[in-house]
């Protein structure tokens, strides 16, 4: 059955009516999932099995059956792992019917159908009894209901209705206990993800200094974890104010409560300092004598740091303070860890939070609504003084006393800084209250261009589309800045994030293909293969080749009606596994200013380069194109990309004489942005 959807087109702003298959959004969540990351987690994957071994040989040594409820099974790969270890029967739950029906057919692969039973509901609708999916309560509990932050994705609410309805008192939980840490540190460059800092503007009157608004000021912020991998940011760009510090365990194994709570540390600085940000991870053992253990820590406070293990679906969190503090080292303070039943946040308290009434009780909320309109990297982007400076560089060479200046962006500085730099006058136009009327002809049209609705970098091409529509509103010889724009791309090797899309096969002996087919088949389907966006720099990469520019865009004219359309080849210019092909816009704002949100060094053979950030900081709007994984020898990589007025997302085909290849490219849509077609 066919069911019509509405979609915004980011791009030109308008609403699009199309006919998807009646599954469309399960296709999306199948391709944008961290199944084959976590499947290609070789740490993860040993942990569990030598906890699931000892937990069933501990109720074997008891005298005892082995009954396993598995909790979020996936692909059943825990439940295949307890029935070779030798538990009796497996009871697997998994709420999401695709990734069920996937795992009935992996197991019946596998040959365990006579010992798992794969319960599509969710844990808490499970029944229990003679006629209901589980006749007896389980003796052994297994789950992986983790995420970056631990608990976002619901794991105390299960846990606590499984140990009341669903498990043994005293049962054997694999893991057995999860430990939360942090560590306090001052960082202008992660505090800049949170608050917005004085921009200083020179104009002929002298400094002038953009303050932000007192309400902003104050506000706390919002208290959602950001979570990043930790080990791409420089330890230039934080300054430690405290050792690593366990904040709070949950065990397992016993009664949990999802309850509010806070779990409070004590501690000296280790530096004077302004307390800024919390960074956080977690570890599990998989063991109550917590031998078998898997860390999510960064490579500084990892027991083992050669044998890091790269992984992107569990990483680390950035939390912010509501306001930063000053701290004395030597002087005690103590760290605030809350937590409902889903969220974490952070407080500092100068007493005991048993004598000091003052612990927050709830989670703060942003009452700026800045925190609602911007994400972290465009806290970042606005508070980058370089990316600044080149605008008012721009700005001051087309501006004139008699300016009459139009800004299209969202939540942009740019009309303040035409103010400040003498524009007559300023009209700027929100998304969210357009303006329909202005009072004379505008001679000087703005934009960075930035939109909360952009996702990708051609979505802020809503801005050529804008400027047509106010195009009669344009005084003769009026400005239009940026001028133009290029798309840019470059063909790279991953260093690690390739592993989250290559088919996993044989996983710790068990057959997964079915778990490949079913991601290939998501991945086949239209919406799927879009390009998403990725913050790049948290994952190195060498260019194979050299940057290349695939399109332009003139903002000084309307939209063309015709196809802008562009196809060529790329020559491999270093050796390498072609793992995907890297997207950026440029903005050239005059003849002699560009804003890049691309590369950070050149493309030099044996540099790994970070990309998508500008001047350091993270920005959300870079993205992949996938390509085959296993072709180190070919010599060229052929892209065809078109781009016409209606369509949002271009196009990526390939061209019939790439060489030593049967293996086409695609446009990827996972979440991290690259994936293998097998041909």
């Amino acid at each position: 059955m066919k069911v019509f959807c509405g979609r915004a087109n980011p791009t030109t702003g308008s609403v699009e009516w199309l006919e998807e298959d009646e599954h469309y959004d399960y296709h999306q969540e199948i391709a944008r999932s961290s199944y084959a990351d976590m499947l290609h987690d070789k740490d993860r994957n040993i942990k569990y099995y030598q906890g699931i071994r000892a937990a069933v040989s501990r109720v074997k040594d008891r005298g005892q059956k082995a009954l396993v409820l598995d909790i979020g099974t996936g692909t059943g790969l825990l439940s295949m792992m307890a029935v070779t270890a030798g538990a009796d029967f497996c009871y697997a739950i998994e709420v999401f019917k695709p990734m069920a029906d996937a795992a009935v057919k992996i197991v019946e692969k596998n040959g365990f159908s006579d010992k798992i039973k794969i319960i599509n509901k969710h844990s808490t609708e499970v029944t229990m009894g003679p006629d209901g999916d589980m006749p007896c309560r389980a003796n052994i509990l297994i789950t992986e209901l983790f995420d970056t932050e631990l608990i976002g994705e619901g794991a105390l609410p299960s846990y606590e209705h499984a140990h009341r309805h669903l498990v043994q008192e005293n049962c054997e939980a694999v893991p057995h206990r999860a430990t939360v840490y942090a560590q306090l540190v001052e960082s202008r460059r992660m505090w800049s993800w949170n608050k917005l800092f004085p921009i200083p503007v020179h104009t002929s009157c002298g400094e002038q200094v953009i303050v932000p608004h007192l309400e902003l000021e104050r506000c706390p912020g919002a208290p959602s974890v950001y979570d990043i991998q930790l080990n791409q940011v420089s330890s230039a760009d934080f300054t430690v104010l405290s050792d690593v510090l366990p904040m709070f365990s949950v065990d397992f194994s016993k009664q949990v409560s999802s309850s509010a709570a806070c779990h409070s540390r004590q501690f000296e600085p280790l530096a004077s300092g302004r307390a800024q940000v919390v960074l956080s991870w977690w570890d599990i053992e998989m063991d109550p004598e917590g031998k078998i253990k898997c860390s999510m820590a960064p490579f500084w406070a990892h027991s083992d740091p050669e044998e890091l293990q790269w992984r992107d679906h569990w990483m680390q969190c950035v939390y912010f303070l509501p306001q930063e503090e000053p701290v004395v080292q030597g002087s005690s303070i103590y760290l605030v860890a809350h937590h409902d039943d889903y969220c974490v946040w952070y407080s500092l308290q100068r007493t005991s939070p048993e004598k000091d009434r003052r612990v927050y009780p709830a989670r703060p909320v942003c009452d700026c609504q800045a925190h609602l309109l911007w994400n972290r990297p465009r806290f970042g982007e606005i508070n980058d003084q370089d990316r600044t400076d080149q605008y008012i560089q721009a700005l001051r060479t087309v501006l004139k006393p008699d300016s009459v200046c139009l800004c299209v962006s969202d939540g942009s500085l740019l009309s303040l800084l035409a103010h400040h730099l003498g524009a007559e006058q300023v009209f700027t136009v929100e998304s969210s209250a357009a303006s329909h009327r202005l009072m004379k002809k505008i001679s000087l049209l703005l934009g960075e261009p930035f939109f909360t609705t952009s996702l990708l970098p051609w979505h802020n091409l809503y801005f050529w589309y804008v400027r047509t529509a106010v195009d009669q509103h344009l005084g003769p010889g009026a400005v239009v800045m940026p001028q133009t724009a290029s798309l840019h791309t470059v063909v790279v090797e991953f260093r690690d994030l390739w592993r989250i899309r290559s088919p996993c096969g044989d996983c710790e002996g068990f057959d997964v293909h079915i778990m490949d087919d079913m991601i290939k088949r998501a991945l086949d389907f239209r919406e799927s293969k879009e390009a998403e966006p990725h913050p790049l720099w948290e994952y190195p990469c060498r260019c194979l080749s050299e940057p290349q520019q695939i399109l332009t865009f003139d903002f000084r004219q309307p939209v063309p009606p015709h196809l802008i359309h562009a196809e060529g080849s790329i020559e491999l210019r270093r050796p390498g596994r072609s793992h995907g092909a890297v997207l950026w816009m440029e903005y050239h704002l005059t003849p002699d200013s560009t804003v890049s949100t691309g590369l950070l060094k050149s493309a030099e053979d044996k540099v790994v380069l970070c990309t998508g950030t500008v001047a350091g900081t993270p920005t959300a709007s870079r993205q992949c194109i996938s390509s085959p994984r296993r072709t180190p020898e070919r010599r060229w990589a052929a892209l065809r990309l078109s781009v016409t007025p209606w369509i949002s997302t271009p196009t990526l085909e390939t061209s019939p004489w790439i060489s030593h290849s049967q293996t086409p490219w695609t446009m990827g849509s996972d979440p991290h942005l690259l994936r293998n077609k097998v041909a």
